[in-house]
Order: structure tokens, then sequence, then C-alpha cells
């Protein structure tokens, strides 16, 4: 078997894009922090102490996404284009759904630095919100889609 990111001695190498075309890409990334209620009642009447958390969180995304080749180790550093960041939220489950899309034009895709982000603001969310809420749950970080590149487009069946 041929490994893409190791040498045919068995090395770890970053795989060489540079005879690849640039091409628009853009990729979706969803994952979810779960909480008590009432903890996710105190983020939207702005009452955790620490401050806004959703734009905090959106925040800390967006710097997650810029610095995924600093975290995951064989990831290009890319230049970022754009980023979204959207909360979804349903008060009687306790839940908070966050969404991050990355863009770029480039050699290589953007769905590790779309994880990467959801990663990070879910982790900023639980960060911020420790003190009232150790019993949160970050689960369910999948790519959703993702466009451009020679492996074609995905978009992830209905759930």
């Amino acid at each position: 078997m041929d490994f893409t990111h190791f040498d045919e001695k068995g090395a770890s190498r970053m795989v060489d894009v540079t005879e690849k075309s640039p091409t628009r890409r853009v990729a979706t990334a969803s994952g979810k922090i779960t909480m008590k209620p009432e903890t996710l009642s105190a983020i939207l009447q702005m009452k955790i102490k620490k401050g806004n958390v959703f734009e905090v969180a959106r925040l800390a995304a967006i710097l997650g996404v810029k610095q995924t080749p600093h975290l995951i180790p064989l990831c290009h550093p890319l230049l970022i284009s754009g980023v979204e960041v959207d909360f979804r939220t349903n008060e009687e489950l306790g839940e908070v759904e966050i969404d991050v899309t990355a863009r770029l034009a480039g050699q290589t895709g953007v769905e590790m630095e779309a994880l990467t982000g959801v990663s990070i603001a879910a982790l900023t969310i639980y960060d911020m919100c420790k003190a009232v809420d150790k019993t949160m749950v970050i689960s369910d970080i999948r790519l959703m889609k993702k466009s451009g590149g020679k492996s074609g487009d995905f978009v992830r069946p209905e759930e």
C-alpha cells in the first residue's frame, strides 16, 4: 500500500502539491456541545461572567482555522480567504450546534481547517462555561460538505 504522507523509506513527509493547480475550495464542518439547559440559558442571557461566549468562540474558531498547520503536523499552511462560524441552539436540550465554513483558492483542501475551527469553538465554549457546568460534552465533529480539488465534491448524507 502506498501512503501519501510517508516516503519510500517510511519517513513522514508533507505531500508535495507544487504541480497541482489552484482551485476554489470550500469545506463545512459541524459539531455539538451539550450542556445543562440552564447553562445554555445563561449563555443566551449574557450571564456567563467571562463574557459573550458565542463571540469569543467565533473568534477562537477563526483563529483555529488559521492555526491548523501548527496543530496538525502534516497540514499545509494555507492562505485562508474566508471563514464563517454559525451557532444553532436548542434550549430545551441544552445543545449548541457549531458550523464552520472555510474557503480559499489553493492547491489543497480546507477540510482539516474547518474541523479544527469547530473543535476550537467547542473547547472555547467549554472553557468559558466550565465554572458553572463541568458536565458539558463535545461530540459529533464531522465534515458536512466540501467542494473543489481532485477528489471532487462531498456532501454528507442526511443524518
